[in-house]
């Protein structure tokens, strides 16, 4: 790596690179001019030669040069997100100021403010936290600070997160898991909201493969298998269409791709079915190339409904009411006379390129054009999201964020018609909260569409909603269980903390009181083991429940005047040789160092008698031999097993990261494992028997529950049963296919 003075001393202008380096430069200019309105080639350039001087000598964890990761960087910034010069040569640079000898004040001097100050958003926090998490935290906040004041320094970590992802088979299964838990819950969220489909596509996609990798596999597998079938249909489907569209002087381009791999799973899983029962796998999008209008649009839809049946609970109109991260489309699934359902997505071609690439999008667009509205919208809502922070809540402000950041939109109205956009599930405190704090504070009833109504019911698209406010605040702690957004949540648990706070100032009044009336003396710290011994956190917990009744302050006079006395005899004793106690976390670490030291230099191996560790299986997710797994170290040293998959431990990876072990299966396992399968078809007499035939005589299989609900001729059932690894399961399910009038077999999540 070269030093600062050696930088300082190159003249960037005149510095030659070899012919593989100007080779890579070349390639990117050529991509910047394509895909840029305009290029500053030489500074571009010189951005490129600091990249490959400063990170010379440096290898990443595939073993190419590390300078590589910047360029690749940059093109994805030129070419998937096209933003500008300024943002290639800041994406350029993005690592050297956390990784090299190179300074902020360099890249100023070098490049300019503007370069130094994207540069300085997309650097992460440095210094020492408490936990990963809390530093995972404070950068996204920063990060989102950073953005509010410019839009393209988020826009440079998208392009860097995505080059990451897709190199990510070069690191460690337990990094990658790591990596790939964080940008699912939320890097991926926050591309949604920008409404940067590819890149959020792309991002779910590339975690759900380090995540699932069987999934992945299987839905890939199917997607190849129909390719052909798939693409037939798209072309008989769009004939006539395309036909009556040319025929009207239309200028039109027809997409018809499959939706993308995590999107069907998400599906599958929610509506709990197979593969071959998920029939809107694709979408047609017609994008009218300009000049058409919006108007035309509407025509393209009737032609569409002239030829198809629509069904009127799918049709949405974002054209006329955009998301609130300016998406335009007009949507509509129709029937074809075969009964197959098909989503058809009509926009321009303005439209469709918000789509793809969102608010990057509107950030081109405000350059010289007066200013963006909707980019407007967003920059003032991550603001005011991010109004005062609690220093000490930054993982719950990445919950919370997150959450506002995934939920679909509701359009709702003020009692004079102005038009709130708030996330599906919101309420009347929503609302509330959404217009001004105060009101939030000081509500006590609510109107919806001029009706009273509770401030806990659920909002609906069109509803005009008012606020019913009295002169004081009325908080209730339980609406912290009624509420979706992010400020309405963070002052009811503000509101909570204070009213904790309080109750724990009279616990330890109470506790004063009796201490002194006993005539006992004890330091903060002594009471704190007693705390700890009684089971509760901290002091605060325990003052909190004396304050609140749940606790007698007796019973704790009663601990600390036996600990106090047994420390007075403990110092007529001469202990200056017995070692002092062993701790609980001293405990714990110990326990924790014994599991790492199996698994620091190979995967854990799970065969049942594994050198001093413990461990069992997660009855969350019930892993099975040949599942993708992980492990998590519990305070106790043993070792919980779950699958990749498993929303627990993807919590935990974010939580408690540093307990999280890389696990593998042992090749010989002599038990048998909890699998469970759901089964439909005809509730015909004998199908629960020619069922459990199947299991106990031609598999040999033992049965531990089944649970069947039958319904209008149909029968649902989930069986649970003994299996020996995931190929027992999947010939379980193979054999249940060909039971008569079963029509599909699945293992249940």
């Amino acid at each position: 790596m070269a030093d600062t003075k050696a930088i300082e001393n190159i003249n960037l202008d005149d510095y030659t690179l070899d012919p593989p380096q100007q080779k890579d430069l070349d390639q990117l200019l050529k991509v910047c001019r394509e895909h840029l309105e305009s290029v500053d080639e030489k500074m571009v350039s010189r951005a490129f030669k600091l990249c490959y001087v400063s990170h010379e000598g440096v290898e990443r964890a595939s073993g190419e040069p590390y300078y590589y990761h910047p360029v690749t960087v940059a093109k994805i910034v030129a070419e998937e997100i096209n933003i500008d010069d300024v943002s290639v040569a800041a994406a350029l640079l993005h690592d050297t100021v956390e990784d090299t000898e190179v300074t902020l004040e360099d890249t100023e001097n070098m490049f300019g403010e503007t370069v130094s100050h994207l540069i300085d958003g997309v650097t992460k926090i440095s210094g020492v936290f408490k936990s990963r998490n809390t530093k995972q935290a404070e950068t996204f906040m920063k990060l989102l600070l950073s953005m509010a004041e410019d839009i393209r320094v988020v826009l440079i970590k998208f392009a860097d997160r995505l080059h990451n992802m897709r190199t990510i088979q070069h690191l460690p299964r337990e990094k990658q898991m790591q990596k790939a838990t964080e940008t699912m819950e939320l890097y991926a969220p926050l591309a949604h909201r920008f409404g940067l489909f590819n890149i959020k596509s792309e991002l779910e996609d590339l975690c759900f493969k380090v995540i699932d990798p069987n999934s992945y596999k299987f839905i890939s597998r199917k997607l190849r298998e129909k390719r052909e079938s798939r693409e037939a249909f798209i072309e008989k489907f769009m004939k006539p269409i395309r036909e009556e569209l040319n025929e009207q002087g239309f200028t039109f381009e027809i997409k018809g791709r499959p939706k993308h791999i995590y999107s069907i799973f998400r599906k599958m899983q929610r509506q709990q079915k197979p593969f071959e029962e998920i029939y809107d796998l694709f979408a047609i999008r017609i994008i009218l190339e300009d000049p058409h209008s919006k108007e035309d649009c509407w025509r393209v839809y009737s032609i569409i409904t002239d030829w198809y049946t629509p069904i009127p609970k799918r049709f949405r109109d974002f054209i006329s009411v955009p998301k609130a991260n300016g998406y335009q489309s007009l949507h509509t699934t129709v029937i074809t006379k075969k009964g197959r359902k098909v989503e058809v997505q009509i926009r321009t071609r303005q439209m469709d390129d918000i789509a793809e690439k969102g608010l990057a999008a509107h950030w081109k667009y405000k350059e010289g054009k007066g200013g963006s509205e909707t980019l407007d919208k967003f920059v003032h809502w991550v603001r005011d999201i991010l109004d005062n922070p609690r220093p000490d809540a930054a993982t719950e402000f990445v919950k919370d964020f997150q959450l506002n950041l995934y939920q679909d939109e509701i359009y709702v109205f003020t009692p004079d018609g102005e038009l709130r956009t708030l996330p599906q599930g919101a309420t009347p405190i929503d609302f509330a909260f959404d217009i001004h704090s105060e009101i939030g504070e000081r509500a006590i009833a609510s109107k919806i569409n001029g009706k009273m109504a509770p401030l806990r019911q659920k909002l609906d698209i069109g509803d005009q909603v008012e606020i019913i406010t009295g002169n004081k605040i009325n908080l209730n702690p339980d609406w912290i269980n009624d509420v979706v957004t992010h400020k309405a949540k963070s002052r009811i648990r503000q509101y909570i903390k204070q009213k904790e706070r309080e109750k724990a100032d009279e616990g330890r009044e109470i506790w004063e009181k009796r201490a002194s009336r006993g005539n006992v003396e004890i330091s903060d710290q002594d009471l704190m083991r007693i705390a700890h011994k009684l089971k509760f956190d901290s002091i605060q917990d325990l003052f909190y429940d004396i304050g609140t009744g749940t606790f007698d302050v007796n019973e704790l006079y009663d601990m600390v005047k036996q600990f106090t006395s047994k420390g007075r005899i403990e110092e007529k004793q001469d202990n200056d040789d017995t070692p002092p106690p062993v701790t609980e976390e001293e405990i714990q670490e110990t326990y924790i160092n014994a599991a790492r030291s199996v698994s620091d230099e190979k995967a854990l191996v799970i065969n049942g008698e594994v050198t001093n560790v413990k461990y069992d299986y997660a009855n969350c997710c019930n892993p099975i031999p040949g599942d993708d797994v992980m492990g998590f170290i519990s305070r106790t040293g043993n070792v919980k097993i779950h699958r990749s998959n498993c929303k627990n431990i993807h919590h935990l990876i974010q939580t408690d990261g540093e307990r999280i072990v890389d696990v593998s299966w042992a090749k010989n396992i002599n038990s048998k494992f909890l699998g469970a399968v759901k089964v439909i078809g005809e509730d015909r007499v004998g199908m629960i028997n020619d069922i459990t035939d199947v299991l106990s005589k031609s598999l040999e299989t033992n049965m531990k529950s089944i649970n069947v609900n039958s319904d209008s001729g149909m029968f649902e059932g989930i069986l649970t049963v003994y299996v020996d690894d995931i190929n027992h399961l999947g010939r379980i399910i193979r054999k249940l296919e060909k039971v008569q009038g079963v029509k599909s077999v699945f293992r249940y999540e």
